[in-house]
């Protein structure tokens, strides 16, 4: 598939050069900074040391004084606290974080996750009439809420307060919450409004031990969980998200809770993984990334809720010693196994259908509906149809009488606004601007997808049809050191408005050993034409086919990440190449 590669501004040359004499930096790594916002050195100190006496002060939060003292006087009071929370990651860690915390403080303390199946999304009757049966007087629902407007009546009614913990957009009214904790609200002047939903569980625990007097430290355990939450769910990695990140990213690779300790036991990064052992120091072949947890963590932890119940997830998140989280991980290792054989089929199914639909290549969406399709993968599934044709894209199937399912979107088309515009036809709907859900009646299917499909050609610009890989700098190939490598890794952790950079390197040459490795890989080794140096190697994954572009004996351009490659004990920098295209002066 054809890439655009679009280059960034440069920064300002002024503040590039002081940042530069600055840190002592050059100027590719200063104008790196500038970009970012970073424009001076105690910006540049707390860019790449993040410190969490950084963090917000929680009670700037609209509603979280009476949320604090809700939660005290239903200690006090001995009532019964159920920890509500969706079934994906972002979740399931929520509710892991804010059980473990409240546990420690009060007896009466349950969790609750709803039937992805059954139930679906956000707070269910069912969920409420559970917290009734069992006499739960007050539910906390970490990452769902906000929309639930009839729901929360309805435990109202029953004499059931809720505090709703949630980051997603808020609709035209507002739930009759005793307190709602949302950043986006229009009426909350939080100063960070892209908070996870275990994110926003944190700074709910921050404030309770604040009010009364815990040491920020007992809290610090917990930081596992949140960057779990950020790096699946898919938030920038920007402001509280990147301390949070930072600090959490260091607990897991060094001191991770049983349940992770277990589940990463299926990863190829541990240097050991015999359980008979866990005495042991745990350890890894290298420190653990955003990515690592992306691919690693969030997929198991989510398969759970995908193929069974995301009441598997809390339970291994919270086992208190390896022998039950062994038992949990094995057990959620095989519904992740289950889960990738069915998204594959769905996937090759969902494509043959597009394939096979003549009106297919002029849409500019993809919507694909099957009634017996499993629901538990179509946002996966969205994202590959996506990846195949880059277009907005909704997958279908038919659940408890409606058509049900998941929406992803391309590089800035807002789908939810989108949707949104649909919101007559839908049952209900909800998420951010590149992931969505949604739920209709099947005799306003046609309608909707007459309807969606006008929205996307009106506001869509073409370019955003055509991938676009953003580059951060063009740079040679001799700019490349140890040194420089050892500044650009203090730019992690990586993620959405953080990312790993990306270099355009120009008029380069094969030095004459590329070849096809794996399953379509292409490995070479590059040199400038005109300029002396070492050859530098790379790896192009999944880009055989521009085999005959590097052969050709043209000169041809790059653009790629900088990361280390080990190979049998020995450490070099390799260059991870996103695209090829030849080089035109």
């Amino acid at each position: 598939m054809q890439k655009r590669w679009v280059i960034k501004n440069k920064g300002d040359n002024d503040l590039v050069m002081e940042l530069s004499r600055a840190l002592n930096i050059n100027t590719i790594l200063a104008n790196l900074l500038v970009q970012r916002g970073v424009t001076n050195f105690d910006e540049a100190k707390n860019f790449f040391r993040p410190r969490l006496t950084q963090l917000h002060d929680p009670f700037l939060m609209k509603d979280m004084e009476k949320a604090v003292y809700r939660i005290e006087k239903a200690i006090r009071n001995r009532e019964k606290i159920l920890v509500y929370g969706d079934y994906d990651v972002d979740g399931t860690t929520a509710v892991a974080l804010v059980y473990t915390f409240l546990k420690s403080l009060a007896k009466d303390v349950g969790f609750y996750i709803p039937d992805r199946y059954t139930e679906g999304y956000g707070i269910s009757k069912a969920g409420v009439d559970f917290a009734h049966e069992h006499k739960y007087s007050l539910i906390i629902a970490l990452d769902c809420g906000i929309k639930a407007v009839a729901n929360v009546q309805y435990a109202a009614d029953q004499g059931i307060d809720f505090i709703v913990v949630d980051h997603h957009r808020p609709g035209e009214n507002l739930p009759p919450a005793y307190a709602i904790l949302d950043p986006k609200r229009n009426d909350c002047g939080y100063p960070y409004k892209e908070l996870s939903g275990c994110g926003l569980g944190f700074k709910l625990v921050q404030a309770f031990s604040r009010k009364n007097h815990m040491p920020f430290k007992r809290l610090e355990k917990l930081l596992d969980l949140v960057v779990v939450s950020i790096a699946s769910d898919i938030v920038p990695i920007t402001g509280e998200n990147r301390i949070l990140a930072y600090y959490g990213l260091k607990l897991i690779s060094s001191n991770p809770r049983p349940g992770f300790t277990a589940i990463l036991h299926y990863s190829n990064i541990r240097k050991k993984t015999d359980f008979q052992y866990v005495d042991e120091e745990f350890a890894f072949n290298r420190k653990l990334s955003i990515s690592d947890l992306v691919f690693l963590i969030g997929p198991r932890i989510n398969a759970a809720g995908r193929m069974e119940s995301g009441n598997n997830s809390v339970e291994l998140l919270i086992a208190k010693d390896i022998e039950t989280a062994i038992e949990k991980a094995e057990q959620i290792n095989q519904f992740n196994t289950e889960r990738r054989n069915l998204d594959m089929q769905v996937t090759q199914h969902a494509i043959e259908i597009l394939s096979n639909d003549p009106i297919h290549p002029s849409r500019k969406s993809n919507i694909v509906f099957h009634p017996e399709w499993h629901k538990g993968v179509l946002g996966i599934v969205a994202s590959r149809i996506t990846e195949t044709w880059y277009r907005p894209t909704i997958i279908l199937t038919q659940s408890t009488g409606l058509i049900t399912g998941s929406a992803r979107s391309v590089k800035d088309f807002d789908i939810y606004n989108a949707i949104d515009q649909c919101f007559d036809l839908l049952e209900h709907f909800g998420g951010h601007k590149y992931a969505a859900g949604l739920s209709i009646r099947p005799e306003k299917f046609p309608a909707f997808c007459e309807r969606f499909e006008k929205i996307v050609c009106d506001t869509i610009e073409d370019h955003m049809l055509i991938p676009e890989i953003t580059i951060d700098a063009r740079i040679k190939l001799n700019n490349i050191s140890t040194k420089f490598f050892k500044v650009l890794k203090q730019f992690a952790p990586f993620g959405p408005d953080n990312m790993a950079p990306i270099f355009l390197t120009e008029n380069l040459v094969d030095t004459g050993f590329a070849s096809i490795v794996g399953k379509n890989h292409l490995k070479l080794s590059v040199v400038h034409p005109d300029i002396s140096g070492f050859p530098v190697s790379g790896i192009a994954f999944q880009q055989g086919d521009k085999l005959p572009v590097v052969q050709s004996g043209r000169p041809f351009s790059i653009c790629y990440h900088v990361e280390e490659n080990e190979w049998n004990g020995h450490v070099s920098l390799q260059l991870n190449i996103k695209d090829i295209q030849p080089y035109h002066e």
